[in-house]
């Protein structure tokens, strides 16, 4: 398992960069081509680059040339092999071991297969709700993306009271990766088709068609960075272990996404004053939000105690060992995730810090409480932690 978890997930991060570059590359040249100067006719616009030791020189067409060469390269499959990979890292690491990793009894006790179901069956709602808001005239509107941001919000809500806080946020980038390659699938390639079928054919093409697959790429475009976000978030635990996680990973998609939007905006060589510091300022408060609160009362006042290190390895060994040893005996992990083990009281005082931070601050681990850690123990490890992490 641990091996087809990194196979799947190198391949998954490989192709994810290959579209997401190509996604990168493309709506930058869009908003970076010269339509003015020396521009011929039957062109949209040209672009001058260097790279590599070379210049380039690119030309977009208003339709397409009189002759469709016979080397005509399709970006598709990278948008279609990122989420197949993605889909199946899913299975690999949440849904094969659905009952640890997916599903959190305090949050909703289902079932497993539930769990899975209610997973796969919102990415089909998903797509469903977004693809019937772009075919009405709201699309053309700024309230299309009011609209759509609160629907994602609403997602993101949805999943935290489903699913264990960080199964929550990587659905949410599922929900949006499969918003992405069904625009690829269903509306984008579809159009590249009949332009190409118009072109050989020498008919007429609905230019409709190739607005509709415009504005579809450039969804994709600001989705890209909400979606990185999430494919990094297990990492970073202060983040999905908030209060509220949904309202949290809301306004880094928000903030995000109004990055890449000034990004975009400098692209075209259009200021706005406005869009950069709000986004900061929004990722900036989500910072000082999800920053530890100061203990006060009990938990200060069992500090007056001095704890030893024998108090401290029964707690470890009772909630933590069947993980995080040499030869864990935890029903879903046969080696010791990231390679950390408690086996020892040495082992426990070196990784003082992880414990502070995944034990005792964002109360992430056990993974879903599966150990049912309480919370004097929580204060406990932390008390000694905070006395030195000494081994009385």
């Amino acid at each position: 398992m641990e091996w087809l978890n990194i196979v799947v997930r190198l391949m998954h991060i490989t192709f994810g960069i290959a579209w997401i570059g190509a996604s990168f590359y493309f709506v930058f040249l869009e908003n970076a081509l010269n339509r003015t100067d020396n521009v011929r006719e039957e062109l949209a616009g040209n672009l001058w680059a260097v790279h590599g030791g070379g210049f380039y020189y690119l030309e977009k067409y208003k339709s397409a040339p009189k002759v469709i060469p016979k080397s005509l390269h399709w970006f598709k499959y990278e948008a279609y092999f990122t989420w197949l990979s993605g889909f199946s890292l899913l299975f690999v690491v949440y849904y094969f071991n659905a009952s640890s990793m997916l599903i959190d009894p305090r949050v909703l006790d289902i079932s497993p297969l539930a769990g899975v179901g209610i997973g796969v069956a919102s990415f089909i709602v998903g797509w469903l709700v977004y693809d019937g808001l772009c075919r009405t005239a709201l699309v053309r509107s700024k309230w299309f993306m009011v609209i759509g941001f609160a629907i994602a919000t609403a997602f993101a809500y949805f999943y935290d009271e489903v699913f264990s806080a960080r199964a929550a946020y990587i659905h949410f980038g599922a929900m949006l990766g499969t918003l992405m390659v069904g625009n690829v699938f269903f509306t984008i390639i579809p159009a590249q088709k009949a332009m190409v079928k118009a072109a050989t054919e020498g008919t007429p093409l609905d230019p409709q068609l190739g607005k509709n697959a415009l504005a579809r790429s450039l969804h994709n475009n600001y989705f890209t960075l909400p979606v990185l976000f999430v494919m990094v978030s297990n990492h970073f635990p202060s983040t999905f272990s908030h209060a509220y996680p949904w309202a949290i990973l809301a306004v880094i998609t928000l903030g995000t996404a109004g990055v890449k939007h000034w990004l975009n905006l400098r692209e075209k060589h259009q200021s706005n004053a406005w869009v950069l510091p709000a986004s900061v300022a929004l990722l900036l408060g989500v910072v000082f939000v999800t920053a530890p609160k100061s203990e006060t009362g009990t938990a200060a006042a069992a500090c007056t105690e001095e704890v030893t290190m024998s108090r401290v390895n029964m707690i470890v060994q009772t909630r933590c060992v069947q993980c995080h040893s040499a030869k864990p005996t935890d029903d879903v992990f046969k080696s010791p995730p990231n390679g950390v083990v408690y086996d020892t009281p040495e082992d426990i005082i070196r990784l003082k810090d992880k414990i502070m931070q995944r034990v005792v601050v964002t109360k992430t681990m056990p993974q879903n409480n599966k150990t049912q850690m309480t919370q004097e123990e929580r204060d406990i490890l932390k008390c000694w932690i905070e006395q030195g992490a000494l081994n009385k």
